[in-house]
């Protein structure tokens, strides 16, 4: 296994922000390891019934923790967790929590009040690049093939049984539990459906079919998997320009082994390799950026570019290139985004860049970059 020291850090400044910190992540991507490995903490599985009696006297309960930092693992399990998190706010400053649960608080059916102002939110990844590359066990073909759930890629051989039983438990457990859904062929369908079309253009009405339900239902179900963090809607860029793609988002599943489970993939083929490389790049995008910061963009005559980071107090539009090789790479998309959005960085990034660089590719510059030091590069660039 690996210490997930960047997630550590990430939850011990989010705690020095907000005296709750929400860390969502889907299953098995190892937030309840995490908050073991964190310092003087009460430990809490809501899971277990014991620890659900406990809570049932709320107010006893945070007076029994005044001071300390608590974990409530999986709080979702609990009839009322906003409840349970706005009484240790309002009423015991001295206490500090940290709350995991497999989807964001946009779950209603749980989350009467989405703690606005009160909480910082941490959305933990699947292992990063960034995190995998210091270490002996890391191998980029392995990462893309398993995914980045630990178990996934730290067992000895490819377990497809793994990819199975998660895609049972994540119904069992997260969807059964949050959502109003009975129809769980068609719930199951859909979602296996958008794996294997993960890193496409979204076509709603095309999946109604073959799932045997309603456009209407499709919408629904898709922002269950959005808020259970199982699916990312990437939204595309545009200045209201007449060519520019503007509606559509495309779609990523959350993880490089569940994509290639769908698609059934157990060996890595090299036409997989690139779009694998996109979903990791993503990842460690979202590590850094909120949703509402990372982009695509698209015109009608097929130009593309994957990824665009918008900073906050910053105009500047910063462009990610991702290629399996260097030599991939054509700027015909870039030179034409940048006569619409001049200002930003271009990044290009691929497998066989080992350390950053500048070049100049006719009136662009270029600036060159490992896979593990994309959102680096970026976060550093916000910082000055």
């Amino acid at each position: 296994m690996i210490e997930r020291l960047f997630w550590k850090q990430r939850v011990t400044l989010a705690l020095k922000r907000r005296p709750i910190v929400w860390l969502a992540g889907v299953r098995r991507v190892g937030k309840t390891t995490l908050c073991k490995q964190l310092k003087s903490v009460v430990y809490m599985d809501c899971e277990l019934p014991s620890v659900r009696r406990q809570l049932e006297d709320i107010e006893y309960f945070w007076g029994q923790h005044s001071g300390k930092t608590v974990v409530l693992d999986e709080i979702h399990r609990l009839t009322d967790p906003s409840a349970v998190l706005k009484i240790a706010h309002d009423h015991f400053p001295s206490v500090k929590v940290i709350a995991t649960g497999s989807s964001t608080l946009a779950a209603k059916r749980k989350f009467k009040d989405t703690l606005t102002d009160r909480k910082h939110d941490v959305w933990i990844q699947p292992l990063l690049l960034s995190e995998l590359r210091p270490t002996q066990s890391f191998q980029l073909d392995k990462r893309l093939l398993r995914g980045g759930l630990p178990p996934a890629y730290f067992s000895e051989n490819l377990d497809e049984y793994f990819y199975r039983e998660w895609i049972d438990s994540f119904w069992a457990k997260d969807i059964q539990e949050l959502f109003s859904i009975d129809r769980k062929s068609s719930f199951i369908k859909l979602a296996e459906l958008l794996l294997r079309q993960s890193g496409e253009l979204m076509q709603v009405s095309s999946l109604a079919t073959p799932c045997e339900i309603s456009r209407q239902t499709v919408q629904n179900y898709i922002e269950c998997l959005e808020t259970t963090l199982f699916v990312h809607l990437l939204r595309p860029w545009g200045r209201g320009k007449q060519n520019e793609i503007v509606r559509r988002p495309k779609i990523y599943g959350f993880d490089t082994g569940m994509v290639c489970f769908a698609k059934g993939i157990f060996e890595l083929r090299p036409e997989d390799k690139g779009l694998l490389l996109e979903h990791t790049i993503l990842q460690e995008l979202l590590s850094q950026f909120g949703r509402d910061e990372i982009w695509f963009w698209r015109d009608k005559q097929k130009h593309e570019i994957d990824f665009l980071v918008t900073l906050k107090r910053s105009h500047d539009v910063h462009a990610i290139e991702c290629k399996w090789t260097r030599e991939a790479f054509n700027t015909s998309a870039l030179t034409i985004f940048r006569k619409l959005t001049p200002d930003g960085l271009n990044i290009l990034t691929a497998t066989n860049i080992e350390k950053q660089a500048k070049r100049r590719i006719g009136s662009l510059e270029i600036l060159e970059c490992p896979p593990w030091q994309v959102a680096e590069v970026l976060v550093s660039l916000h910082h000055h």
